[in-house]
């Protein structure tokens, strides 16, 4: 154990793991939502890894942050949000990209790493997210929140009337694969037109490459839209919209408040927000689809991890 954070920063820790589909982290993280920076580890994941080397990314980055809690330190539980599909009940993640793990008891392989007694939550990632946002981010005050990450895949979670609402096996709020109406692009879920498959940063670089785009990041196409060019403005133009189709049709299903979003392709540009906000706002009739609130984050790079303490610090929330 380690006496590197004072108990004045909180004696109270969760350990916090986020899995994704290209790393995994865990930090040790306060119950007033701070990520401890010195407890903070990550490992690569990704499609081309073997089941085996996935769990030594997921032990090694759990055992390097349990090291940092401080003697004076309690740890009052583990919160797991992990990419889907998951299995709440049985504690099992089959994420999309991952194809080695099907079923996987990623919930049961983490709880042998900690002290035992200490409980441990899995949700899916979007869920997570969005009980960070619910507690300390953009969706602060409002109880019927939809939280969402753009980033290689698309994201998404529910609080509905102030309480999580995951379904019967945890994966409700799974907007990355709502069709949107209009597109063709296939998606890996077998849908065609998913929101993921249409929106999320790599399929939007790789239809912008097809149309003649030369570079191949994200970070490339925002430097892009940034100067003007006509295909990135029309990439981040055309995902836009099917984010703002995908939120009107989830804002008609369950009347949602606010949609506040993240990961890193959200960051491709503000006008992302805006081309959303119109497609939104096409919805004429219905003014309680267009009072729909679309905001950026309001944490940091550390909301999935502020997302899966939030499964034990705010345990209250969830269903």
């Amino acid at each position: 154990m380690s006496s590197t954070t004072t108990s004045s920063e909180s004696s109270n820790l969760a350990l916090a793991v986020d899995l994704g589909g290209t790393k995994v982290e865990a930090a040790l993280v306060t119950d007033q939502g701070v990520v401890l920076p010195a407890t903070r580890h990550r490992s690569p994941t990704g499609p081309g890894r073997t089941s085996e080397e996935l769990q030594a990314a997921v032990d090694e980055v759990v055992v390097a942050a349990l090291a940092s809690l401080p003697d004076d330190a309690t740890l009052v539980g583990v919160g797991i949000g992990s990419a889907g599909p998951v299995d709440e009940e049985n504690g099992l993640v089959s994420p999309l990209n991952m194809p080695v793990w099907r079923g996987y008891p990623l919930r049961d392989r983490v709880a042998a790493q900690v002290p035992h007694g200490v409980p441990v939550t899995l949700r899916m990632d979007g869920l997570a997210i969005t009980l960070a946002e619910h507690w300390v981010g953009a969706a602060q005050g409002s109880d019927h929140v939809m939280g969402m990450i753009v980033s290689t895949g698309v994201g998404g979670g529910l609080i509905l009337h102030g309480r999580t609402v995951s379904g019967p096996t945890g994966n409700a709020g799974h907007i990355g694969h709502v069709e949107c109406g209009g597109y063709e692009d296939p998606c890996a879920c077998g849908g065609t037109g998913c929101l993921e498959a249409v929106a999320s940063g790599p399929k939007t670089v790789g239809w912008a490459r097809r149309q003649g785009f030369a570079g191949s990041t994200g970070e490339e196409l925002a430097a892009a839209y940034a100067a003007g060019d006509e295909v990135a403005v029309a990439a981040v133009k055309r995902s836009g919209r099917a984010l703002g189709q995908a939120i009107a049709a989830a804002t008609s299903l369950v009347d949602l408040e606010v949609v506040a979003i993240g990961g890193g392709f959200s960051h491709v540009s503000p006008d992302l927000f805006e081309y959303a906000r119109q497609a939104v706002a096409e919805r004429v009739e219905f003014p309680f689809v267009t009072k729909v609130r679309i905001v950026p984050t309001g944490l940091s790079q550390d909301g999935p991890l502020i997302g899966a303490a939030a499964l034990v610090h705010r345990a209250d929330v969830l269903r």
